[in-house]
């Protein structure tokens, strides 16, 4: 065995390393320790100052929040007051147009009878009716184009609307939840943005079809469903429109959900969700109904009658009614949803804006749905109603339309030509003669046009000679003074001078003198001279002449200008006179179509009373036979 003495030195040695392991773990505890209260401080300091900024925010946003709401306040107080204005304003136009409405009751009672239905017979012979010519009613084909414009701008605010909302809802795709800048989103999000791109395809062509099917009502056309040929265009593009809706729905729906699924997402957001899915197979829903509606519209007139067209039209109403509930729910789900994701920690700037554009594009989705709800309700009546086109016993087809409108072309031309006035006329011989000057005039017009050339050359050569000539009288005048001065010069010194004088001239000149250069350059001179004054005198006759073209070209500016603004005048005051006319017109024709068609119902009155009186006659001379015979059977019976 060991002796007591190694025993304590491999006891103390044992005790040794454990004291050092301690002092080595107490040492890495002390610099854990001073890291984790330094990465605390750090952390602490930095809370500090995110919490004052947020403070700061928070103050900044709240200032901004209580101004928008003073802005607001006086908005509202302000609308407020306009709407108490407006209201008193349409309880008196009510009280107005009652009192109008009252009026004209009375005056049509006292000017005119009561209208009278047109008496309308059973012909049950299909094949003779088809052969009727149909009635063009004006008025309703005014008020169809007038409803047809209104309703173009009501379907293409709903298509704005509707591409904002299938625009934004795809870029929210690409935010929320998973950001498409950082990582990758869902396959299923993935193809819903794809299927989202494609929107505008569908919806442009929507109003395209809409915007044709307006063109088409024209004021000289017949306007009913059974002549209304690009309808069928505008359901196809409709339906293809609501099958897309179909085809979004379920990945918009797996999309909600996978919203529900996101780590963040509260109760309160999820039950959110599910109401989002709610509305939008409601929304997807009234869409279809809406293609069925149209569809059956768009049938040919054989497959439908006056009764299944005003119901499908009351149909119609109740599911736009429809539309603008869902709409309105869709709505206030989505922006409650939105304030509730307001709150989450990792919203971004971006998600925030696009929120808000999808909360505006589902207003102005719930403002159009509205207005067209209630644009077709106030117009309920007149789409139900039969506009008198179709001919008695059979249906209305684009054929007889054409018919019509070629017979009302027809028609005017024939007015407006046993109207016009015929011009005055000339003999048969004085035209004859009349045609043998103008056959003469028109074979000599070539000699005389060359004729009209010659004379003009001719004219301009003599106008050059005749400048040439007069420059050269003026010079042959001035030599003639000049010689003349001469002459008077040499007589005066031959008076003077006396004989040698008179020999030296008369012998001529001298040789010096004749050598010598002044005579000839005071000839050049007076030569120069005359020509700058001829073209002096030119230049200022033509100055002159200009100066007067100017004037009389500011007196033709003044007097154009003068007459620009009288025939802006004429042309205003024509374009009243032609309104007016347009008026006149279209008030005559109202009124030659109500005296038609009272006259006609009249004659059909007339002709069913001298039937009836007919009747009446012959069965009054039946009775008075039976009576007679009677009466012959009474007196012929023995007596008992």
């Amino acid at each position: 065995g060991d002796s007591p003495s190694q025993v304590s030195l491999q006891t103390q040695s044992v005790f040794d390393e454990d004291l050092q392991k301690k002092i080595q773990e107490n040492e890495r505890l002390h610099i854990q320790f001073y890291e984790a209260d330094e990465q605390y401080r750090r952390q602490e300091a930095q809370l500090r100052a995110r919490l004052d900024q947020l403070e700061k925010e928070s103050e900044q946003h709240q200032a901004v929040v209580n101004a928008l709401n003073r802005k607001y306040t006086d908005a509202i107080e302000k609308l407020q007051n306009d709407k108490a204005l407006l209201e008193v304003k349409a309880q008196t136009l009510e009280r107005e147009a009652k009192d109008c409405r009252i009026r004209t009751e009375e005056c049509v009672r006292t000017i005119s009878d009561p209208v009278i239905q047109d008496a309308c017979f059973n012909r049950t012979l299909s094949d003779y009716n088809s052969l009727n010519v149909p009635l063009h009613n004006r008025r309703h084909q005014l008020k169809a184009r007038d409803v047809a414009a209104q309703a173009l701008g009501f379907v293409q605010s709903l298509v704005s609307a509707l591409l904002n909302f299938h625009s934004y809802t795809e870029q929210r795709v690409h935010i929320y939840p998973l950001d498409s800048s950082i990582e990758a989103i869902s396959p299923v999000n993935l193809k819903f943005s794809q299927y989202l791109h494609e929107n505008a395809s569908y919806l442009r062509l929507l109003e395209e079809d809409l915007l044709q099917l307006h063109h088409s009502i024209t004021e000289d056309s017949i306007t009913a469903l059974e002549t209304l040929a690009k309808l069928q265009d505008f359901s196809r593009s409709f339906s293809s429109y609501s099958s897309f809706l179909q085809k979004i729905l379920p990945y918009q729906l797996q999309s909600l959900e996978e919203d529900c699924e996101a780590f963040l997402c509260t109760a309160a957001l999820a039950s959110k969700n599910r109401q989002l899915q709610k509305d939008m197979k409601k929304l997807t829903a009234v869409f279809q109904k809406l293609k069925s509606y149209v569809a059956l519209l768009a049938l040919p007139s054989e497959c439908v009658c006056v009764c299944v067209a005003n119901a499908v039209f009351t149909q119609m109403s109740v599911c736009l009614h429809g539309l603008h509930d869902a709409a309105t729910e869709l709505s206030q789900h989505y922006s409650q949803k939105a304030s509730l994701e307001q709150d989450l920690p990792t919203v971004t700037q971006k998600f925030r804006t696009t929120n808000e554009c999808l909360l505006s594009s589902l207003a102005s989705l719930t403002n159009s749905c509205g207005k067209m709800a209630t644009f077709f309700s106030n117009n309920l009546d007149f789409l139900a109603s039969c506009p008198g086109y179709s001919p008695r016993g059979c249906f209305l087809n684009p054929r007889q339309a054409d018919s019509v409108m070629e017979n009302k072309r027809h028609a005017a031309t024939y007015m407006s030509t046993i109207r016009k006035v015929r011009s005055e006329s000339v003999s048969y011989r004085e035209a004859l003669a009349n045609r043998q000057v103008l056959t003469s005039s028109t074979e000599s017009r070539e000699g005389l046009m060359q004729q009209v050339a010659q004379s003009q050359e001719k004219i301009s050569r003599l106008e050059q000679e005749k400048e040439h000539w007069l420059l050269e009288a003026q010079l042959g005048q001035v030599r003639l003074q000049k010689e003349t001065q001469r002459i008077a010069q040499l007589e005066a010194q031959i008076t003077d001078g006396g004989p040698a004088e008179t020999h030296s001239a008369a012998d001529g000149p001298d040789p010096e003198c004749a050598d010598a250069p002044e005579p000839l350059q005071d000839n050049q001179e007076s030569r120069e001279h005359l020509i700058k004054h001829h073209y002096m005198s030119r230049v200022s006759e033509l100055t002159s002449q200009l100066q007067m073209c100017d004037s009389k070209a500011v007196q033709f500016h003044a007097e154009c200008r003068a007459v620009a603004k009288r025939l802006a005048m004429a042309e205003k005051s024509r374009e009243t006179l032609t309104e007016e006319l347009k008026l006149a017109h279209q008030n005559t024709t109202r009124l030659q179509d109500e005296l038609s068609t009272t006259k006609r119902s009249y004659e059909d009155q007339l002709s069913m009373m001298s039937d009836h009186l007919c009747s009446m006659n012959d069965t009054l001379s039946k009775q008075r036979d039976q009576i007679d015979s009677l009466k012959l059977a009474s007196k012929v019976r023995p007596p008992r």
